[in-house]
């Protein structure tokens, strides 16, 4: 078994071992990206795409130097640097096979808590024109209720604190713009890579906001010369195993401390405004376009909001995988109706997508086993995925009298989840940054059927909509009388 690193890829590569490796010099790689945020996702979306433009001779430099914001992120840290940014990514594809290489587009790891001016002065180099982000929804620190930046974050209080060295992500890459802007230097593009609706303009609005916080002047230089495009990413990445790691191992002989495996399906989707160059992504399979937001909608309404509808009836009737709830031909006509008959006409037209077949390709991914998706990953955070995915979906119905039926009872499916206890009388690990103030609503349920969506940070004031109450209470009760599998087929049978 091999130890991945610069001098191990000649013996990977000479060997008989089914693993690619990078056909480019890594020597010649100079970083073009700071990307925050580096995770399973990031590995297996932007770097690989990277990868694929520096196999062709191209992009060598863009390469990127990965940050890490948290202490968490230390881990990352280590396991990369120990193989010099090189890890492996195996695709599982639905026949069985397994597809590995070794991606080498990340060429540093900086952590921000042990560094953070080594991280500022990064962003600050000339060399360094974007600065990406895979930081989770919650990472914009966004107000649920006014869509507005949270200046009351205990994180945020410390970074505008006069003097303050900086520690969250909004004070690293404000402080980095302000230095650009001070040398004379181009600023950077900020380029989210996050699965919300807008991520580009919600990064403009909640840095602005910071910026303007801390200095009004540099926020108005912010707003007149820092894009930040729209992108649509896509790509299924399962949290990597200890199982995972001994796959490489056996199959690839690789001893990787921290690979990653994914689905075969990749897209993303980027609005074509960057300010100082960009890699030429159309070249190895992205989309470049004038405008995300029809892509965007399709993605959140159909595959994000479909993965909702999956996963908490799945969960309380016993599975604990996607593609096992995939095998259930009730679940999966629920899943179609969702998308045909309440996601879609809720969407704008997507140029050059089939929506039919994409709705196809949708259930063909989920149903993959070997991807292994698990229920809980999906579950999770479920209050930063449904208010931005799903509730839309009801609101844009209701105002159109489109059907409703099947998007109440997943936030019924919520509701129920939430309870911390499925079907088989088994606990449930509610995961969510409003864990207590959720489990404490679902507990009322059975006393108060709408005491889970009178959450108007959540809900609006969806439990005051006659037809929205009637679905969602429908729902809610069944999934008490008769469990989540018995309700499905009746809201499959209507």
């Amino acid at each position: 078994m091999t130890a991945l690193s610069d001098e191990t890829l000649a013996s990977l590569s000479g060997g008989d071992l089914p693993v690619a490796v990078p056909a480019y010099d890594r020597s010649r790689l100079r970083a073009g990206i700071v990307h925050l945020g580096v995770g399973g996702f990031h590995r297996a979306h932007q770097a690989m795409y990277l990868d694929r433009l520096m196999n062709e001779g191209k992009a060598l430099d863009w390469a990127i130097c990965g940050v890490g914001v948290l202490p968490h992120d230390a881990r990352m840290r280590d396991a990369l640097t120990s193989q010099d940014g090189l890890y492996t990514l195996v695709l599982k594809h639905p026949d069985g096979t397994l597809e590995g290489r070794v991606i080498g587009s990340i060429v540093d790891f900086l952590l921000a808590p042990d560094d953070p001016e080594a991280v500022i002065e990064k962003m600050a180099s000339p060399e360094i024109r974007i600065v990406s982000l895979t930081v989770t929804e919650g990472g914009y620190n966004v107000n649920p209720v006014t869509g507005e930046f949270d200046a009351e974050d205990p994180a945020v209080v410390a970074d505008l604190a006069p003097g303050a060295v900086p520690a969250t992500s909004f004070g690293l890459v404000t402080e980095a713009l302000r230095r650009r802007r001070d040398r004379g230097v181009t600023p950077f593009t900020v380029a989210s890579c996050d699965n919300i609706q807008g991520n580009g303009d919600v990064a403009h609005r909640m840095f602005v906001a910071f910026a303007r916080l801390k200095d009004p002047a540099l926020a108005d230089w912010i707003e007149a010369h820092v894009p930040f495009p729209n992108s649509m990413v896509d790509r299924i990445t399962p949290v990597t195993t200890d199982d995972d790691r001994a796959m490489v191992a056996e199959r690839f002989g690789v001893d990787d401390a921290w690979p990653v495996v994914a689905e075969p399906f990749t897209q993303w989707v980027i609005e074509d405004r960057f300010t100082n160059g960009r890699p030429p992504y159309e070249e190895v399979g992205a989309q470049l376009v004038d405008d995300v937001e029809p892509y965007e909608l399709m993605k959140l309404r159909l595959l994000n909001s479909s993965h909702q509808a999956l996963c908490y009836v799945g969960y309380l009737a016993g599975h604990r995988y996607a593609h096992e709830v995939c095998a259930d031909e009730t679940f999966v006509q629920f899943l179609r109706d969702y998308m045909a008959r309440e996601g879609e006409p809720t969407l704008l037209p997507v140029p050059g997508i089939d929506l039919a077949e994409y709705q196809d390709t949708l259930i063909e991914r989920f149903a993959n086993p070997h991807v292994r998706d698990t229920l809980a990953r999906l579950c999770a955070e479920s209050s930063d995925r449904i208010p931005k995915w799903l509730v839309p979906v009801i609101r844009a119905n209701l105002a159109a009298g489109g059907e409703v039926h099947r998007s109440a009872a997943v936030v019924a499916s919520w509701a129920r989840y939430d309870e911390g206890v499925d079907e088989q009388g088994d606990p449930i690990e509610i995961v969510d940054r409003y864990a207590d103030r959720l489990k404490a609503a679902a507990a009322r349920n059975h006393e108060d059927p709408l005491a889970f969506v009178r959450d108007e940070e959540l809900f609006g004031d969806l439990a005051s909509q006659p037809r929205f109450v009637e679905a969602y209470t429908a729902a809610l009760d069944s999934l008490h009388a008769r469990g989540a599998r018995a309700t499905v087929e009746e809201l499959v049978a209507r």
